[in-house]
């Protein structure tokens, strides 16, 4: 059974022998400089048809991979696929901007995941001043001195970066209520003048 408009990493079997060494040799300059297969350890595996144990020759497709992202470089989204999360707001538009722009050999792909990433935690630190339980921007201060935190410090390893710990976490939450305070100021300023 043939699947011409499936991927052959997706087949139990491969679909074409590979080329031969001679026709390897006229169409790629150099060609040849790594040793002989049979010496490689990865040898056995590429042997077709493996024996893989498989039942199949195309995976079952799990339902629902219609408009999923992934990546430019595949045909469609792997046979088997999480929901776990799915993508919504903003930081999801971000991600889904990622994956049909840019390849994942670009930088851009993986910053604007890591973008997509921030503003989905950002919002949801913005959700938890509207719940009873509000984020704590300084999570485990109160234990670095009430139960040995300072103390249990001494001798790591990481001791030069404990003095950004710090910035890492409070940095951000001063950075937005700095920018609060003074929108505020001016949002009154240009009310009163």
């Amino acid at each position: 059974m043939t699947h011409p408009d499936v991927p052959s990493a997706y087949l139990r079997d491969k679909r074409t022998p590979p080329p031969s060494r001679e026709e390897l040799r006229a169409r790629i300059p150099g060609w040849g400089a790594d040793l002989d297969p049979a010496d490689r350890p990865s040898h056995p595996k590429l042997q077709y048809p493996a024996d893989t144990g498989a039942h199949w020759d195309f995976p079952e497709r799990q339902p629902g991979g219609e408009g999923r992202e992934h990546s430019v470089e595949h045909a469609f989204v792997t046979p088997v696929f999480g929901t776990a999360q799915p993508l919504s707001g903003l930081s999801g538009a971000i991600r889904r901007f990622a994956y049909t722009r840019f390849s994942e050999g670009r930088l851009a792909h993986w910053m604007l995941l890591i973008v997509g990433d921030r503003v989905d935690a950002w919002g949801s630190h913005l959700r938890s001043f509207v719940s009873l339980r509000p984020d704590m921007p300084a999570t485990g201060l109160r234990t670095e001195f009430t139960r040995g935190g300072l103390r249990s410090r001494r001798g790591r390893s990481d001791v030069r970066h404990q003095l950004l710990d710090p910035v890492i976490v409070a940095g951000p939450w001063v950075a937005v209520a700095a920018a609060t305070w003074t929108g505020v100021r001016r949002l009154v300023r240009a009310l009163r003048g």
